[in-house]
């Protein structure tokens, strides 16, 4: 690639000159030229680290819980290639999803019959019984079988053995729900969910096995619930406090935003099928978002990125990045969305445009510095490169 406006996904100004890959790894950036089966001329724009989504569902069609968890898995697994290849157009060349995926999705992209962004999933989330993942509303006795974005698991013992057999599939980590949710039926939003031994044998599990714990919460109380019990990263956390931003910050945990999901459910959920108590509870903790990475970043909390964006709202992808953007900036949403969110997944040679580094790269057309909105232009305004080759 020549012609390079370069943001290595960390520093605060942008290098020019040229980005050289052999077999899908940077080799060298800047430099004399050298021969190259394909150039790519890069004039006029800014070549970025390939866009991580750190909350991502690839098998969230429906905003009613109920009706997903009751569709057969081979249409989410259709619908979800789609929903994968759409966002690798979109420029996010990896996706951790946080409540769904299974072996077979991750085999056939790594066997390429679908294109779509690397792929690191938990599996079906763990949920208590009335708790977040668990779809049932509580004047109807049936069964939500599925069991594809939300497993109810209740008990150390049983929670133990769910977590070995997330591993035993492939799973990156494990997702936990750890207080109420917008779209879930029966939670109290701000309640911690699961006791601390049941939180305390789930980190143990992920941590013996070289892995870590994520975990979907909103208020202090049950953030602090799930921090001080071991988990790694915090899903939303919309309501946190600075308090519990300090609790965090001295675990080590980090912050996953999810602004694009509230502000999208916000303009277009009722046209969807929110329900009456899903948009109540999301206007809840839609502004405080917002204040809750502020709040964050006061204390020192590592901020990644992710968007949770479910069914049709999932073309809101690139509308998180300008919502990161209006409260943190160009550069630390940037950061966020690359470089953060690499360390997230422990994956350093991933969010960099470095020597050594996959050559996943993103060219906007423009400078996002001078003119943020190239980050969140469409498909059409952008050149998604992966594993050095054109996406």
């Amino acid at each position: 690639m020549v012609n390079a406006a370069i943001f290595d996904g960390v520093s605060a100004t942008l290098t020019e000159g040229r980005i050289h890959v052999v077999d899908g790894i940077v080799t060298e950036i800047g430099g004399a030229g050298r021969p190259a089966g394909q150039v790519l001329d890069a004039r006029g724009g800014t070549v970025v680290p390939g866009l991580i989504d750190a909350h991502f569902h690839a098998y969230g069609t429906e905003l009613d819980l109920l009706a997903l968890e009751a569709t057969p898995l081979s249409y989410l697994a259709l619908a979800g290639a789609g929903r994968l290849a759409a966002a690798l157009r979109r420029g996010f060349t990896t996706v951790r999803d946080v409540a769904g995926g299974d072996p077979g999705l991750a085999k056939a992209i790594a066997r390429g019959l679908i294109p779509a962004p690397r792929y690191l999933y938990t599996g079906a989330a763990l949920s208590q019984t009335g708790g977040h993942g668990d779809p049932r509303p509580g004047d109807v006795d049936l069964c939500a079988c599925g069991a594809y974005t939300g497993e109810v698991v209740d008990g150390v013992d049983a929670l133990r053995r769910a977590v070995r057999e997330r591993f035993r599939r492939g799973a990156h980590a494990i997702k936990i729900m750890a207080s109420g949710g917008v779209i879930s039926h029966s939670d109290p939003i701000r309640i911690p969910q699961y006791s601390p031994e049941e939180i305390r044998a789930v980190s143990d599990e992920a941590t013996r096995r070289g892995s870590y714990v994520a975990a979907h919460a909103y208020s202090p109380a049950a953030i602090a619930h799930a921090v001080g019990n071991g988990v790694r990263t915090v899903e939303h956390g919309n309501l946190l406090d600075a308090p519990t931003a300090r609790l965090m910050a001295a675990h080590d945990a980090f912050l996953v935003p999810t602004l694009a999901a509230y502000d999208a459910m916000e303009r277009r959920g009722a046209e969807f099928g929110l329900t009456p108590v899903g948009r109540e509870k999301n206007r809840e903790v839609l502004d405080a978002g917002r204040v809750a990475i502020e709040t964050a970043r006061a204390a020192g909390v590592r901020i990644g990125f992710g968007t949770d964006l479910m069914g049709p709202l999932e073309d809101e992808q690139l509308t998180g990045l300008r919502l990161q953007v209006e409260v943190e900036g160009v550069l630390a949403a940037l950061r966020s969305a690359t470089s953060v969110n690499a360390e997230i997944i422990g994956r350093p040679d991933l969010g960099r445009v470095a020597v050594g580094a996959v050559a996943d790269l993103v060219v906007l057309a423009g400078d996002p510095f001078e003119d943020p909105a190239v980050l969140w232009a469409g498909p059409d305004r952008r050149t998604v490169i992966q594993g050095g080759r054109p996406a």
